[in-house]
């Protein structure tokens, strides 16, 4: 059996490796975005006839649909220029019995590479199904999910499990940490799930030393060994972030980071956040029902029955 690459080379200047997913069937394939520094005009894909990619892959990413264009906002970064995320008309709605209750009419959505995004509207707007579709936690009824160009919401199971090893960085409300593992340990889970065994002990050392990194960024270097049951609402949220980052995702999606905290902890929480879009230039889309904290992003989305009212 082959060997994994490692986590850490996988997020290169080119952005998505198509090599590294299991994708669409070549019947269902028609065209393929190239990855450049700035946005593909339509008129610059690349007609694949035979498809360019290496010998041993049988699948490829199907077409994402007709670029669309930035709603206004007042996100000003010369560096984010380029589309990374992207909601195309989606649709979902959820079945209780006969009844179907629609959640999401019609989303259109894009972000930025290097946008702080927050995610604002009443309870049940649909705020956390457009984050989970985002995420390929779930999937769209109709629509598409686009990641740098290339739609991913149709993607077999094993891809979208890559996107979310390697690529996408998840914090929620309730922290989801592994109560019998230490901070250490929950901060390294993704890169145990993310490896083979043999791949995982052969750089062991090294991404126990990428762990302690975050947890030293996040400030929580000297809780290393301590389980989640000795930490905070604070702490536990702090080792959630520091989990997310391990693999040097390229978008960080967080479904109400500080809602289960108080407000000073909840401000800390957003500090961290911040620091990290402003320094390292890390996507981050944030949902939340707290317009103070909505109003510390680069830019707010509100939904309001399932649709996008403002942005």
């Amino acid at each position: 059996m082959s060997e994994r690459p490692p986590m850490s080379d996988l997020n290169g200047p080119q952005g998505l490796n198509l090599a590294d997913m299991p994708l669409m069937p070549r019947a269902s394939l028609r065209t393929l975005r190239v990855p450049l520094a700035s946005p593909v005009p339509a008129t610059d894909r690349v007609p694949l006839a035979p498809p360019v990619l290496p010998l041993h892959h049988e699948y490829a990413l199907a077409e994402p649909v007709a670029p669309h264009t930035l709603a206004h906002s007042n996100f000003s970064s010369t560096t984010a220029t380029r589309q990374i995320l992207a909601a195309h008309f989606v649709r979902k709605s959820y079945r209780k019995g006969a009844i179907i209750i629609p959640v999401l009419q019609g989303v259109e959505l894009t972000i930025n590479e290097g946008e702080f995004v927050s995610i604002i509207g009443p309870s049940g707007c649909g705020k956390t199904t457009l984050l989970h579709l985002l995420a390929t936690l779930d999937a769209p009824d109709s629509g598409e999910i686009c990641f740098e160009g290339n739609r991913i919401d149709n993607v077999p199971s094993a891809g979208r499990d890559i996107l979310r090893n390697r690529y996408f960085g998840m914090v929620f409300q309730f922290y989801h940490l592994l109560p019998e593992l230490t901070t250490l340990e929950n901060v390294l889970a993704p890169a145990m799930i993310g490896e083979s065994v043999l791949g995982y002990m052969r750089r062991r050392a090294a991404y126990r030393e990428r762990a302690r990194e975050m947890l030293e960024l996040v400030g929580l270097g000297h809780r290393l060994r301590h389980k989640p049951r000795e930490l905070s609402g604070g702490e536990m949220q702090r080792t959630a972030i520091a989990r997310a980052l391990v693999a040097r995702p390229r978008v960080l999606l967080a479904d109400e980071p500080t809602g289960n905290l108080d407000k000073h902890t909840g401000e800390e929480i957003m500090a961290i956040l911040r620091r990290l879009n402003r320094e390292q230039n890390l996507t981050i889309v944030m949902v939340t029902h707290d317009a103070r904290i909505a109003a510390e992003a680069d830019r707010t989305v509100t939904l309001v029955d399932g649709r996008v009212v403002a942005a």
